[in-house]
């Protein structure tokens, strides 16, 4: 796989093209994130319950993660990446219609596959075309265009929201993800085909289970994969549970969408700076930085209220942007071409795995303590836990 051949592209084609991808891909999860959990809110009428979908949810994305290395065993990367996107774009549109709760989360599943799909596959194209740039770099545009993307998005998905409920804001992601697809299509690129061969169930499972056992005896391969877990797991609780606490509070949703918008600055303004601190001073620092501090404010808070509250969660996005465009880096550093397309989707899990395993710790603080905001104390330990694991040996 190290090998797949690109057989032809326009001559404007670099890693950056692809890290471009990220101002579509941003801008149509920006605007489905800060709807998503109200939506399931909506038709589960428990913010418990809706962790524990959510959690559900995300097992059936890691699950998928698993096997992306056999899907690029029989499909060219290029291929996998217009049949995810298109997806998106019918699935999301789809999920915009007011329908039975029934349909939208077969279409929600649906839509796992090739949102799996597109996070795994973007990078390994990032990786491919990176040459003497390198991943850092390329790593620090994809995410400075995720911002951006993101910026207007919560603002639009709540005037959406507003006027033609929650649901409705689906269809813009939906069109954002098509325009992706024609941005992917008029780059023009073409890889070479592969010859489909005979599934055999036990040999593909015999083949998973021994890339997951070769993935985590690689040296480096541990740690990496539990810092991005970490990672991951204060992502996932931050977009999950805070539009659920702004509402909670007693807050409108146009005040939710300025949080969220203001939450979107740190990362733009610290974007380009991380890019060249990371390259002069290392990852570690800011890794450390960036968990050390989450954790603080994830334990302030567990008792703070009203308008500090919503300082707190726009403060906190400090934090995730020390972290943003170096949390994998310790996979891409320690890894040749030929292992990053072989453990990609083993590694991709520790994306999928946190919104397993977070959630359901958020639900069961909610079940015992009787408030959501107690869900930050799974944050604030998270965070000391990252930071006790790079302690532990520094790299």
């Amino acid at each position: 796989m190290a090998k797949d051949k690109y057989l032809s592209m326009r001559n404007f084609v670099s890693g950056f093209s692809f890290a471009n991808l990220g101002l579509f891909t941003g801008f149509a999860d920006g605007i489905y994130n800060a709807v998503y959990s109200l939506v399931i809110l909506e038709i589960f009428r428990s913010s418990a319950v809706v962790g524990v979908y959510v959690a559900a949810y995300a097992a059936f994305c890691m699950f998928v993660g698993l096997f992306v290395n056999e899907l690029l065993r029989q499909f060219s990367k290029v291929r996998l990446f217009y049949f995810s996107m298109l997806m998106l774009a019918v699935c999301y549109a789809m999920m915009s219609f007011s329908i039975q709760p029934f349909t939208f989360i077969a279409l929600d599943y649906t839509t796992g596959v090739a949102i799996t799909l597109v996070g795994v596959l973007i990078p390994l194209f990032m990786s491919d075309f990176s040459k003497n740039v390198g991943m850092a770099k390329l790593n620090a545009r994809y995410h400075l265009w995720l911002n951006v993307g993101a910026l207007f998005a919560p603002m639009i998905a709540v005037a959406i929201a507003n006027h033609f409920g929650n649901r409705a804001a689906f269809f813009a992601s939906a069109c954002i993800y098509l325009a992706g697809w024609g941005f992917f299509k008029f780059c023009g690129i073409v890889q070479e085909d592969k010859k489909i061969r005979r599934v055999n169930p036990r040999a593909t499972l015999r083949s998973l289970w021994r890339n997951t056992r070769m993935f985590f005896a690689t040296p480096g391969m541990a740690r990496a994969y539990a810092i991005n877990f970490g990672y991951y797991s204060l992502r996932a609780m931050r977009y999950l549970y805070v539009p659920i606490v702004v509402v909670e509070n007693g807050f409108s949703k146009d005040t939710l969408g300025w949080v969220l918008t203001l939450g979107i600055i740190p990362y733009l303004a610290l974007s380009e700076f991380m890019g060249r601190a990371v390259r002069r001073y290392g990852k570690s620092i800011w890794l450390m930085l960036g968990f050390g501090s989450f954790a603080a404010l994830s334990a302030a808070a567990t008792i703070v209220t009203g308008f500090p509250l919503l300082a707190i969660f726009v403060l906190w996005q400090i934090s995730g942007a020390l972290m943003e465009s170096v949390h994998d880096l310790m996979f891409f550093d320690n890894a040749t071409k030929a292992e990053q397309t072989r453990f990609y989707g083993v590694f991709r899990t520790s994306v999928n795995l946190p919104n397993v395993v977070a959630p359901i710790l958020g639900a069961a603080c909610i079940a015992l303590y009787g408030t959501t905001a107690a869900v930050w104390c799974v944050t604030a330990t998270i965070g000391a836990l990252s930071v006790g694991i790079l302690l532990s040996r520094r790299g």
